[in-house]
């Protein structure tokens, strides 16, 4: 059948009468219509949205970097480029948890002491050199080089390291480690380009700004201003990675010196993604308004006071501008400081509720376990009643003070009469000798003699009512016994009182939230009597100034946990010490054994029982006072997808899914 022509169309139109041709064109454009949105809609229904390659990430952070070397990290800044540029035998996914990386597999064995890996096929470097057992090896052995004097070595010792074949290798541990496999997150460096480069010359090398990693990113160039400070870096996607790529195609850092200059940066639209510390530039941040999701992650971390219950006072300082000594070795002084510390006034009034309150130092809500027996909710008037029962009194000023009677350094304890000689004859003559009627001679020989006995018979008539009346006694018998003894020492060694104030200092890290979370615990504890002094100290210097030599009576600080809990290095006694980080000083002998037993176990069940034993414990004795755990806020722009992390053992682990980040998308079928 022959389809009209063009002509004859023409001719149909004409012999339509004008209703007819719009009816006409209405159906035309109805079916027009249809056809349109059924084609439409069966492409939606039988395609799906999937990110694309391309698009540029920009970050911005405070601070620049020094070390793009896993084994030297030294600041946020280092740990965030490493994490991008370097692979580890394992790494951390988007819930904290440890899962391989450059490793295929791996087994435990014998109990835990022998860990043993094997790599993925064909893994290469970014330049495309092999990445082989060796490259392991080369990196255990290099941090375990006390001439390399890499921060990560005190993780190291002990571990024997041993390459089976090209793509496998074995770990030997002194004893059984549930917790191992943490340090197996260890990032990855090249032989190849360090293998000639001498000990000495590993903290100056270029090469520390010249990485060649196997993540999913490699460096592309780095931006200096004059000054040859490093103002911006660009990665790209590596094509060698192992996995498939990332979506992204360029990653940019931004540094800058301070939040206030990186908040400006994200108001002219400059960066796309960033973290904030302090919760007013964050809260001013949001109220301008702009594109940006805000990521409230989970870190295993919490703030805490620690208190220090063997600090001295330095020797070199005035009496009067010496703190007591020792004053939180009482238990009870320690316990009424946790009463007198309103958790949630801080959470409320420094962190605007972006955090959680802690009682445990295991934090039980992230790892799984049950909250303590035992915990110091904020009472005031119960850590009053405990500091009067501990002998604290209110002074004139309205503080709190505590008065000690001290015993005299030497008293009489021996039965003396003539013919005993020793010290303390000595020091019975000399307390004679200090009254002229009672001892006129006044020879400090050390022998009891007869001058002596008539000396001490003389005292005894003086003091007949309370030696020798009770005695049924009219003269002195010149023997030293009980009576005389009590009296000499009443008269010879007074004892005298210590006026024991309550006050003392808090140190802390010169950082803004710190420093709010000092000043309201100055006003909480200021409403118990106490008075607290407040000392900060610059961050680069607070490690050698304060951590290392335990320089604080209370120390205000955080610490970061992994991704298996393991409170052996912050609350065992042999950690009392640098390097360990016992910041309480903390000694228990059955804390001690069962933080033991933990880190020993493979048993996840008896692992939980023996954590919450050490918690029950550690809490009853009060060593520190544990405030919260911040969410760790990161504000990314909304074009940024594929952001699913939730939980991060260190800031730097946001970046962990970072190859299902996107910015553009296709349709597939």
């Amino acid at each position: 059948m022959k389809l009209p022509s063009k002509s004859q169309w023409w001719q149909f139109f004409k012999i339509l009468t004008k209703k007819e041709r719009v009816v006409f064109f209405v159906f035309l454009f109805l079916f027009s219509s249809s056809s349109l949105f059924l084609t439409v809609n069966f492409y939606f229904e039988n395609t799906k949205i999937q990110p694309a390659e391309g698009g540029q990430y920009i970050e911005g952070v405070v601070g620049s970097p020094r070390f793009i070397n896993p084994i030297y990290v030294a600041s946020d800044v280092d740990r965030d480029l490493v994490e991008l540029i370097f692979s580890g035998l394992m790494k951390y996914d988007g819930e904290g948890k440890i899962i391989p990386d450059l490793a295929k597999e791996y087994k435990i064995l014998e109990d835990g002491k022998v860990y043993e890996f094997y790599l993925k096929e064909n893994l290469l470097w970014s330049d495309g050199k092999p990445l082989t057992a060796d490259d392991v090896v080369f990196t255990i052995k290099t941090i375990q080089n006390p001439e390399i004097k890499s921060p990560l070595r005190v993780n190291w010792l002990g571990v024997e390291v041993e390459k089976i074949s090209e793509n496998a290798l074995r770990f030997r541990l002194k004893g059984s480690s549930a917790v191992f496999l943490e340090n197996c997150t260890l990032k990855i460096m090249p032989e190849h380009i360090w293998k000639d480069i001498s000990p000495q010359n590993f903290l100056l090398t270029i090469q520390n700004l010249k990485p060649i990693g196997s993540g999913p990113f490699q460096l592309k160039n780095l931006n200096q201003n004059e000054q040859g400070q490093i103002i911006s870096l660009d990665l790209v996607r590596n094509p060698k990675y192992f996995k498939e790529g990332p979506n992204l195609s360029q990653v940019a850092f931004y540094f800058f010196k301070n939040e206030e200059d990186l908040i400006k940066s994200y108001k002219k639209g400059e960066i796309k993604g960033f973290s904030l510390t302090s919760i007013k530039n964050f809260t001013n941040t949001l109220e301008g308004g702009g594109g940006v999701v805000v990521y409230s992650l989970s870190l295993p971390r919490y703030f805490a006071i620690f208190f220090n219950p063997d600090y001295n006072p330095p020797a070199t300082l005035p009496a009067e501008s010496r703190a007591p000594a020792k004053i939180f070795s009482e238990k009870e002084v320690r316990q009424a400081l946790s009463y007198g510390v309103n958790k949630e006034e801080i959470l409320r009034e420094v962190l605007a509720d972006r955090g959680k309150i802690v009682q445990s130092p295991i934090l039980p809500e992230i790892y799984g376990l049950r909250p303590p027996t035992v915990s110091y909710e904020f009472n005031l008037e119960k850590a009053k009643e405990i500091l009067k029962n501990a002998g604290f009194v209110e002074s004139e000023n309205g503080k709190l003070v505590k008065i000690v009677k001290k015993e005299p350094a030497f008293q009489f304890k021996s039965n003396l009469r003539v013919g005993v000689q020793g010290t303390e004859v000595k020091e019975l003559q000399k307390c004679l000798a200090r009254d002229s009627e009672i001892y006129p001679e006044g020879e400090i020989t050390g022998y009891f003699g007869q001058k002596t006995k008539e000396a001490v018979i003389r005292f005894q008539e003086k003091y007949k009512k309370e030696i020798l009346e009770p005695q049924g006694l009219e003269k002195g018998t010149g023997d030293v016994l009980k009576a005389t003894r009590t009296k000499l020492n009443e008269i010879c060694f007074k004892s005298s009182e210590e006026i024991i104030p309550l006050e003392f200092s808090l140190t802390t890290v010169d950082q803004p939230i710190l420093k709010e979370v000092a000043k309201l615990l100055q006003r909480q504890w200021g409403a118990l009597g106490a008075r607290v002094e407040i000392k900060t100290v610059d961050s680069t210097n607070f490690p050698e100034e304060i951590i290392r030599p335990r320089d604080y009576e209370m120390l205000l600080f955080g610490e970061v946990l992994g991704a298996i809990p393991d409170p052996f290095p912050f609350w065992h006694s042999s950690q009392k010490r640098d390097p360990g980080l016992n910041l309480a000083m903390y000694e228990n002998k059955k804390c001690d054994k069962l933080l033991e037993e933990v880190r020993e176990s493979l048993d996840e069940n008896l692992r939980k029982e023996k954590l919450e034993g050490f918690q029950d414990i550690l809490i009853e004795d009060a060593p520190a006072v544990f405030l919260y755990n911040p969410d760790y806020l990161y504000l990314v722009s909304k074009e940024i997808k594929g952001i699913n992390t939730k939980t991060i053992v260190d800031p730097s682990k946001r970046f962990s899914g970072i190859e299902d980040w996107y910015i553009k998308t296709k349709r597939v079928w």
